[in-house]
């Protein structure tokens, strides 16, 4: 008697979410990579990092690999997509910070503008480490914005009325709600959302993110227990797909940030880094993440190879 591999199957299903025209998340009624058991729906998606203002806090060795187009963000945006052909482009508004310059939210959101129609690939907007200032931003760059159904990164506790109402109800674009890496917190915040209005299929998590080695095995099994009330539970209220920002977490850890000059035991800095968001982005995919941010040309290199490996 022949084998029969014995399969598992689910009676829920992750939706399937469109961003911008026809990047598509989601769609799979297995685990992450499971294609012996059923539909792995669409592939993971890969977007790039950028930001609104020249990213001084970066380490050289990454600055270096884009030369003169970081000091704008249409030139920096349309050198990424032509030489490493992400699936989108996350433009993070760190210029429009209190802390910083302060920029206005008509600026930034002229800014989102001339990038949406000049790009062939959607956006995802994230904005500063001010909560009251990102959701003043995220209200005028979806007007901007309106009915591109780009992905706004991100509606918290804090500010997820005035997020999710502007965005996700009054133009048109879809809600990333973000919890900080607990499956009732992430589970409370999307029935708050879609008790305003918001459709799921206009609606991406990010559970919170890490980088290797700082508190990571804690994003590991929220997103795995996400996923499992998903798909094994049929719980509708976790059934959007995931989004991860890795490169906001894998660059900023002493292992990334320090150099070589510092302390030459730990070998080059730049070596370090895209080693911590490779490892990182990894962990996420193989958990359950839907799409991944990543920094560092290499990166994005490395983790196309994986996704093609695993899901072809």
């Amino acid at each position: 008697m022949a084998y029969k591999m014995p399969t598992q199957k689910y009676s829920g299903k992750i939706l399937e979410v469109t961003v911008g025209s026809d990047l598509k998340l989601g769609g799979e009624s297995v685990l992450p990579f499971y294609g012996f058991d059923g539909n792995i729906g669409n592939k993971p998606a890969i977007g790039m990092e950028i930001w609104d203002i020249f990213p001084e806090s970066w380490p050289a060795a990454v600055l270096d690999v884009f030369k003169d187009a970081a000091d704008d963000p249409l030139k920096w945006a349309a050198y990424c997509v032509e030489k490493y052909k992400p699936d989108f482009i996350c433009i993070k508004f760190e210029g429009a910070s209190p802390d910083g310059l302060n920029r206005s939210v008509e600026e930034c959101a002229e800014i989102a503008k001339k990038l949406a129609d000049n790009l062939t690939v959607p956006l995802v907007i994230a904005g500063c480490q001010d909560n009251d200032k990102n959701a003043k931003l995220f209200t005028k760059i979806a007007e901007a914005l309106t009915n591109k159904n780009y992905a706004f990164l991100s509606a918290i506790e804090a500010n997820y009325k005035e997020v999710a109402a502007a965005v996700g109800l009054a133009y048109g674009n879809i809600v990333v709600a973000e919890s900080s890496v607990d499956l009732n917190l992430a589970k409370q915040l999307n029935i708050l959302i879609t008790q305003l209005g918001v459709k799921p299929d206009k609606m991406l998590m990010n559970p919170g993110c890490a980088a290797v080695g700082y508190g990571f095995e804690y994003v590991i099994t929220t997103l795995d227990r996400i996923k499992l009330a998903a798909l094994e539970q049929n719980d509708e209220t976790l059934q959007m797909p995931i989004i991860s920002p890795v490169s906001f977490e894998a660059w900023k850890v002493k292992e990334s940030v320090v150099t070589q000059e510092d302390i030459p035991e730990w070998g080059p800095q730049e070596e370090r880094g895209v080693a911590m968001e490779i490892s990182s982005a990894v962990g996420v995919l193989a958990a359950g993440a839907n799409a991944v941010i990543l920094r560092h040309p290499r990166s994005v290199e490395v983790i196309r190879n994986f996704i093609t490996e695993m899901t072809e």
